[in-house]
């Protein structure tokens, strides 16, 4: 129970710790009307034969007239180091992540920012099966699970079939 006690009060402040930070380089009333935050949108091939890579391209929007910054921590921005996606299949069923799990120190230092110019993109690509195992023949569902952690918002998911 004392291990509890300590494990909650540590996962909320990493989920708290790196939150969307906003740089505002210009005030501009039109960006009111966009968006208020950086959102990914994600992109996958429909059949992925084995023996391919299964690359996920994710791609960061910022649509406003201001800089932002986000974390990247959680996000293809930096090396495979936690399970920042959901990955299931058709009945439900999650995919085994056999990828690293990072600790993390707190607050993150400045060099885990990367900064997004004002209606720019920054695009990055994952092979799901670095760090997923994936079986043949079935249809799998991906999804961002990190919004709270990087600040940037999850807006789709995609599937693919895993075909031999």
């Amino acid at each position: 129970m004392l291990k509890l006690k300590l494990i909650i009060p540590a996962v909320l402040i990493v989920l708290a710790g790196c939150s969307q930070k906003v740089h505002n380089t210009t005030s501009n009333s039109a960006s009111e009307s966009k968006s208020d935050s950086l959102y990914v949108v994600l992109k996958i091939k429909d059949i992925i034969k084995t023996g391919e890579k299964v690359t996920l391209n994710f791609t960061i929007h910022n649509d406003q007239s201001t800089e932002k910054s986000f974390c990247k921590w959680h996000t293809p921005f930096e090396p495979l180091m936690s399970k920042y996606l959901d990955i299931k299949d058709e009945n439900g069923n999650e995919a085994s992540y056999k990828g690293p799990m990072a600790k993390r120190i707190m607050p993150p230092p400045a060099d885990s920012y990367l900064i997004i110019k004002p209606e720019d993109i920054l695009s990055s690509e994952v092979d799901l099966l670095k760090a997923y195992q994936l079986e043949a023949g079935k249809k799998y569902t991906v999804s961002y699970n990190s919004s709270s952690i990087s600040g940037v918002k999850a807006t789709n998911t995609v599937t693919f079939r895993y075909t031999k």
